[in-house]
């Protein structure tokens, strides 16, 4: 029973380095990235599991939506980026490295492969005949400007003696 460790008693600088395995947020991204039938299509189907999903900010400046990837290793050419009505999508393959039989074993393979596909709903004011892609140093950026009668426009105020005020 000596051999317990209570956290309340730990010192500071025992408990700091354990902040980040108790961390809420990190432990919903780990579930949201779990897929349970991944091994399970590969086992029946035959199929290569889609272990590989990359993550994405998306966001809003005042002129245009922002899409960015970090996509290293994946050539421009595996990368496929189409637009139905308003929905984007975007979706690309890394391949994994083939090893030869001199090389060693491994002990650890962490990096993922596969196939990966993400799907966008553009909200209304997109304008979808002016979307910019650009890939640079493994990061996916596509731009995706609003329509002109979909940014904000600052309206004047008219003053009672006739004179407008403000900017427009």
């Amino acid at each position: 029973m000596a051999n317990i460790i209570s956290r309340r008693n730990a010192p500071p600088s025992q408990l700091a380095g354990r902040q980040s395995e108790w961390d809420p947020f990190e432990r919903m991204r780990e579930l949201m990235r779990w897929d349970p039938f991944q091994e399970l299509s590969s086992r029946w189907f035959g199929g290569e599991p889609q272990s590989f999903m990359p993550s994405f900010d998306v966001r809003e400046e005042k002129d245009a939506f922002v899409f960015q990837a970090d996509l290293p290793g994946i050539p421009e050419e595996n990368i496929d980026i189409s637009l139905t009505g308003n929905r984007l999508s975007i979706s690309g393959k890394r391949e994994e490295e083939q090893v030869s039989s001199e090389a060693g074993p491994y002990y650890c393979r962490e990096r993922s492969y596969g196939s990966f596909s993400r799907t966008f709903t553009l909200p209304e004011g997109a304008d979808a005949d002016r979307i910019e892609a650009r890939m640079r140093d493994g990061v996916l950026s596509l731009r995706v400007p609003k329509a002109a009668e979909a940014q904000p426009k600052r309206i004047a105020v008219q003053g009672s003696g006739g004179e407008l005020r403000g900017k427009t």
